[in-house]
């Protein structure tokens, strides 16, 4: 419990604040509202890359980081997919990569502790660190969504674009941590 108030870790905790914080900037009326969001959603990715990459530098790695780690991950992409289709910014056949990458996520999160606890550990692969860059981009592009219209056009439609190739790597992806697991989901399903 040394590192409970290390700074990586207060990274990620400041991430799992920001999730809130996010969903109540969309309650401020106009484009003030998307900018917050946006500026909250900016601030808690970046804690994504610093929260990991200090951990390892100072040698502050701990259980409870690499427990919460992936839990503030989650929470931040998939609060912000659902906030984002409740107001319409996520719609249509567009939903559907939405829910490709919930889905993804939820599978992903079960596998993992499934075979946690085989004491087998499925390490992120450099796609999956890829694929999460790409959703938190797509994500940052569609907070401000109409918002960011008014200043480029298209703006919502690029954000968009990047939410369906997220998804796309985001199948992938998954499909490549399932082909990893299957071989023990298969060992554990001929035990006596």
């Amino acid at each position: 419990m040394k590192f409970v108030w290390s700074l990586p870790n207060i990274l990620t905790y400041l991430r799992i604040v920001a999730v809130p914080a996010v969903v109540a900037a969309f309650y401020i009326e106009g484009d003030a509202g998307r900018w917050l969001a946006f500026g909250l959603f900016a601030a808690a990715s970046i804690t994504d890359y610093f929260d990991g990459y200090l951990a390892r530098l100072w040698k502050q790695q701990s259980t409870l980081g690499r427990m919460l780690d992936p839990i503030a991950d989650k929470l931040l992409v998939s609060v912000c997919l659902l906030v984002l289709t409740y107001y319409g910014t996520i719609g249509g056949f567009s939903l559907w990569a939405a829910v490709i990458i919930l889905m993804r996520e939820i599978f992903v999160s079960g596998l993992r502790e499934f075979l946690a606890d085989l004491k087998v550990s499925v390490p992120v692969t450099r796609l999956a660190k890829w694929k999460t860059t790409l959703q938190l981009i797509a994500i940052g592009i569609l907070l401000l969504g109409p918002t960011g219209d008014k200043l480029v056009t298209g703006i919502t439609e690029l954000g968009l674009a990047m939410l369906w190739t997220a998804a796309l790597v985001t199948l992938y992806t998954g499909y490549d941590y399932f082909r990893s697991g299957v071989v023990y989901l298969m060992e554990a399903g001929h035990e006596p």
